[in-house]
């Protein structure tokens, strides 16, 4: 709040000061039309709770969607790594367990599906293992089988994502920061364990807890955390030609007309990443607190727009997906509590408290 001093020698408007005074209001009108709106209430966007996940809460599980369904599993519960697996049918918004993961509980892990079929990989376990075998699950027979292990060094908070049939694993930490990126390429037969490929490093900074999402067979990597700082770079690979272009910088201190008011609150890791009508939306995270504001990318502009922060607790470590034309995030933890609750986001509505 702004303090005004009272002046002893207030003198009332007089005729010839009239004409300067309405001068003045007209100028500040016009002035403030200009400035960038910052008041939350007029951000678009809402976020409606769903059915929360029916396992116990958790963060830094692991994700894959095949059709209508997602597959949500592992993490970390506050006190032990977990194993269990569940699929979420959202035409229903029902939660049901299938096969538990066998392979050793960890958090921090990728997933992403290829074909019909999911495969979860890399990670850390309880003895701070940093993890390199790689599963597939097929939902057809509920089953998980082991597949090649992970072509490069064992690791944790790195990205997954696939591209057509192939699927990626890029960034992460194994005792240093990396910027590696593998490609796998599934069997052709049941007994068939794949291969993995390396492929070109991402140019920009090495990373950890950075987030990935694939648009028109383009894979967009960006946010992380590298030696204690935060990376504003943002690039794509292309899986055709092998190799990263890089996009506009997420702050860019010269371009006034672009996101100078929001390139320090963009910039974060541990956050999550999902794609609704060409938009990627960023939401949640960390940068030295634990954040919920969210952020549109829209990916022909190469520009961002301020959407509603996450209406429920401020969290990392959550994971997002896309079914269809719906965009969702589950899980996650703040500083003290570990998260099982479910969020809808609607872009284009306006914020409604009576949906939480």
């Amino acid at each position: 709040m702004r303090n005004f001093s009272t002046e002893t020698n207030f003198r009332p408007y007089t005729s010839a000061f009239f004409p300067t005074l309405v001068l003045l209001v007209i100028i500040m009108v016009a002035f403030s039309g200009c400035e960038k709106q910052t008041d939350e209430d007029e951000f678009l966007g809402n976020w409606s709770r769903r059915s929360e996940l029916e396992g116990v809460a958790r963060t830094e599980a692991v994700s894959f969607t095949i059709g209508d369904k997602t597959y949500v599993g592992g993490g970390y519960d506050g006190s032990n790594r977990l194993q269990d697996f569940w699929s979420f049918d959202e035409p229903t918004g029902t939660w049901q367990p299938i096969a538990p993961f066998p392979g050793t509980p960890r958090n921090s892990a990728v997933a992403f599906s290829i074909n019909g079929k999911g495969y979860v990989g890399t990670g850390i376990d309880d003895n701070s293992t940093k993890l390199k075998d790689f599963w597939e699950y097929d939902p057809i027979s509920n089953t998980w089988t082991q597949k090649a292990d992970f072509g490069g060094t064992g690791r944790y908070d790195a990205v997954g994502f696939n591209i057509g049939d192939k699927g990626y694993i890029c960034t992460g930490y194994d005792g240093n920061y990396l910027k590696d990126l593998w490609e796998y390429t599934p069997g052709t037969t049941s007994t068939d364990p794949g291969s993995w490929a390396q492929r070109a490093s991402l140019t920009g900074s090495k990373r950890r807890e950075a987030v990935v999402f694939v648009h028109n067979n383009l894979a967009y990597l960006f946010s992380g955390v590298n030696n204690g700082t935060y990376p504003n770079d943002l690039w794509v690979y292309d899986p055709n030609a092998n190799g990263w272009t890089e996009k506009r910088k997420i702050s860019s201190a010269s371009d006034e007309e672009y996101d100078d008011d929001y390139g320090d609150n963009i910039r974060r890791s541990n956050a999550t990443v999902f794609v609704l009508n060409n938009k990627a939306f960023l939401t949640c995270g960390n940068r030295g607190g634990i954040l919920n504001t969210t952020f549109a990318y829209d990916i022909a502009g190469d520009t961002w727009e301020q959407k509603t922060s996450f209406e429920g607790a401020a969290r990392q470590g959550g994971i997002s997906f896309t079914v269809g034309s719906k965009g969702f995030l589950v899980t996650g933890n703040s500083s003290s509590d570990e998260y099982d609750d479910l969020w809808e986001f609607f872009s284009d509505a306006k914020q409604d408290d009576n949906d939480n």
